[in-house]
């Protein structure tokens, strides 16, 4: 597990990072109420797909933003599944702080994908059972 954290505007934005095997687990939270509004996944043999949750308002939580934007950064590195989740909410958030947002996802995106880089995968190569073979 590493943490990786950024800072702009007021706020700080923090992404956890956990190799599982071949996969990757990332939560992105910051802010006032850190939470979990959407959950992002994607893999070297499957496209991107969001769960977007809904807020206390009823309206649509919009924390994928970070989350693909985090995964443009890092998608080249990825070597089996990534989910992500996402949660920021600053309490009357400024313009300022929406604008600084995508570039500090960009530069968490950045770290990560520098640190899994330094990180090769070591996990061998799970082993199945052939097609006439049944376990013993």
């Amino acid at each position: 597990m590493m943490t990786f954290k950024v800072t702009q505007a007021g706020y700080t934005i923090t992404a956890d990072v956990q190799q599982i095997g071949p996969d990757l687990l990332i939560t992105i939270t910051g802010g006032d109420h850190p939470h979990i509004g959407t959950v992002t996944t994607f893999g070297v043999a499957t496209e991107l797909a969001t769960v977007r949750f809904p807020s206390h308002d009823g309206r649509l939580h919009k924390d994928d933003v970070l989350a693909t934007t985090l995964m443009q950064q890092i998608r080249s590195q990825v070597a089996g599944s990534c989910t992500i989740t996402a949660g920021v909410h600053i309490d009357q958030i400024s313009q300022q702080q929406i604008n600084a947002a995508a570039p500090m996802a960009r530069v968490l995106g950045q770290q990560i994908k520098l640190w899994l880089q330094q990180q090769p995968v070591t996990a061998s190569a799970p082993q199945y059972y052939g097609q006439t073979e049944q376990p013993k």
